[in-house]
């Protein structure tokens, strides 16, 4: 199984910690985000890995080469523009539809947050449902939200602080959940990709998703899960790590 690791970001949130480093290399109870989130991913059978790359890309490639890649297969995509989540994943697909088995689904991870959220459980419930994608979400408050049916497809979003909705699939009641950076997709989206340049993976599944593909929501409430977007928040994580409430990989 394959996966994408979303490291291209400038980390804005985090600065200053991000000065004069990609915010995929903060650290977190003296381990770097990436790192952590490729241990991550390796218990659950993965072992291929592409990373994008952009705000002080040469530095990733470096610790990656310092690193031995961590006995994995590690590719790299340079984004000389930053192409946000949808164009980011389109410009890697060829990671992805480059052998025999490219019917396999595989993981699309932000490299800042930090959860406990079983993979096995999710990929599981994304081929029992035959979804085009799904997303891990949690009832918890967020400044975006995006709107489920009462068959966890998605049917619009909407955000934290403005009532407007938009609602790209008719339902008689929705639940807003907030999204958490974790995605088990299909590779037939790769072709359905329609967008162009920089784009949004989300604005990608609200289009499908109004033309009835599924886009399911995996309920993962049960699980630890931080955003790492902000130095207070790499400050609670160490924390946790250390009060063990949160045990890394």
């Amino acid at each position: 199984m394959k996966a994408m690791v979303l490291a291209a970001g400038l980390g804005t949130r985090l600065r200053p910690l991000t000065d004069e480093r990609p915010k995929a290399l903060v650290e977190v109870a003296g381990r770097t985000l990436l790192e952590i989130t490729l241990a991550r991913l390796r218990p659950f059978g993965i072992s291929e890995v592409i990373v994008n790359v952009h705000h002080f890309a040469d530095r990733v490639l470096e610790y990656l080469k310092a690193h031995d890649d961590f006995g994995m297969r590690i590719e790299v995509s340079r984004e000389e523009t930053l192409l946000d989540t949808g164009g980011g994943l389109k410009k890697a697909a060829w990671f992805f539809l480059e052998d025999s088995h490219h019917d396999e689904p595989f993981i699309l991870h932000n490299v800042d947050v930090l959860s406990t959220i079983d993979l096995v459980r999710m990929v599981r419930f994304h081929t029992e449902n035959q979804a085009l994608a799904t997303v891990a979400v949690q009832n918890r408050e967020t400044s975006r939200y995006l709107l489920f049916d009462d068959q966890h497809q998605l049917c619009g979003r909407r955000t934290g602080r403005d009532p407007k909705t938009e609602i790209v699939r008719p339902a008689q009641q929705t639940q807003a959940l907030a999204f958490s950076g974790i995605h088990v997709i299909s590779p037939r989206l790769l072709t359905m990709m329609t967008e162009e340049g920089v784009f949004s993976i989300i604005d990608c599944y609200l289009r499908l998703g109004a033309q009835g593909e599924k886009i399911l929501a995996f309920r993962a409430d049960e699980y630890y899960w931080r955003d790492l977007g902000k130095p207070e928040n790499v400050k609670q994580a160490t924390e946790d790590v250390a009060q063990r409430a949160l045990l890394l990989p």
